[in-house]
Parts: C-alpha cells; sequence; structure tokens
C-alpha cells in the first residue's frame, strides 16, 4: 500500500513538472512568429530580438514598465514614434505598441538603429544594448579609451551594474535561442 502511495507521487511530481517545462517552453515560444518576421525585414538577428523580448518583458505583450516602456520590446513613445514616422505609419496609438507584431517591428528597428550607431567596434552588440537599455549619452561616457572599440574593455566600463547584466544576459540568452531561427542573410541595409 505505502508503495502505491509513493509511485502516485512521484509520478505526480513528475507530470507537475513536466508540466511546467512544457508552460515554460510554450511561452518562451509563443511570439516567434512576429520576431522571425521583424528579425527578416530589419536584417537583425532573430536570436538577439528575442533574447531582448525575454529580458524585456519575459514574452508578455501586455508588459508595462515603470518608465512608460510598453509591450514586448518595452519602447518609449519617442522611439515607437520614430518608428512610426520612419515606416509612415505616424503618428501610432499606444493601443496598437501592445500588438505584438506592431511593438517587435518597432523595437527591432530600433534596435537596427543601435547595432549601426557602433559598427567601428569590434562586436557592436554590447554597446547596442546598452543604449537599449542606458541610453546613447552613458555609453558614449563609458566608451572611451580602448572602450571604444573593444567590446570587453567597453563591458568592463560599463558604469550601471544594472546595464551590465542586462547586456551580459542577453548576450548570454541570445546564444541559447539561436537554433530556434533560420539564419537571417543580412544585406548592406542591415548589420
Amino acid at each position: 500500500m505505502m508503495r502505491r502511495w509513493l509511485l502516485l507521487l512521484v509520478g505526480l511530481l513528475l507530470a507537475s513538472a513536466l508540466f511546467s517545462w512544457w508552460r515554460l517552453w510554450r511561452q518562451e515560444h509563443s511570439q516567434d512568429r512576429p520576431i522571425l518576421a521583424a528579425a527578416r525585414r530589419y536584417g537583425v538577428d532573430p536570436a538577439l530580438v528575442k533574447a531582448v523580448v525575454w529580458r524585456e518583458s519575459r514574452f508578455n505583450p501586455d508588459a508595462r514598465g515603470k518608465a512608460g516602456e510598453v509591450g514586448l520590446m518595452q519602447l518609449m513613445d519617442e522611439a515607437a514614434q520614430e518608428w512610426a514616422e520612419a515606416e509612415r505609419v505616424y503618428p501610432i496609438s499606444e493601443e496598437r505598441l501592445f500588438q505584438p507584431a506592431t511593438n517587435t517591428l518597432a523595437g527591432t528597428w530600433y534596435l537596427r538603429k543601435m547595432l549601426r550607431r557602433y559598427t567601428r567596434c569590434d562586436n557592436p552588440v554590447p554597446f547596442a544594448l546598452a543604449d537599449y537599455n542606458a541610453g546613447r549619452g552613458n555609453v558614449l561616457k563609458w566608451a572611451q579609451g580602448a572602450a571604444a572599440t573593444n567590446s570587453a574593455a567597453f563591458l568592463a566600463h560599463i558604469g550601471f551594474p544594472g546595464t551590465r547584466a542586462y547586456v551580459l544576459a542577453i548576450m548570454e540568452r541570445r546564444e541559447r535561442y539561436r537554433g530556434d531561427f533560420p539564419p537571417i542573410i543580412t544585406t548592406n541595409n542591415g548589420p
């Protein structure tokens, strides 16, 4: 009798763990379609876009930040309106920014803009992510001397521990997501 209860308990624990894993997997893949579409449109690595979405909103399209950021990629209104103007869909409502397709398009466009700012570096990704998180002014303060072109030196000079953790977390998660998407062929228009 005791053995049956033990087997039942083990079975329930395994079923619970399997269900939790499935829910997490499903959540992590819930936005793959709009992420891939935006990445293809703007020539950005979809694994990088997905890692930003993971860090910014944990794949929740209804996420709101404390400083007014909205949606999957936690866009500020100024960045979203800049995208909308460039794409000739200006003005864009906050309501539309909560739509996964719109938010990932605007956020990926903005991320591409950040990546293009730092093409003279050995790896523009840490610079772009720091800019996305802490702003260009802070990146310019941290990118002095060797840190102006060397991403390892730049990472060491990031003055906000939270921004350094943000950049490192996204870069690590990007590697995890690389197998989720086919490679994107970039053109002269994308990084």
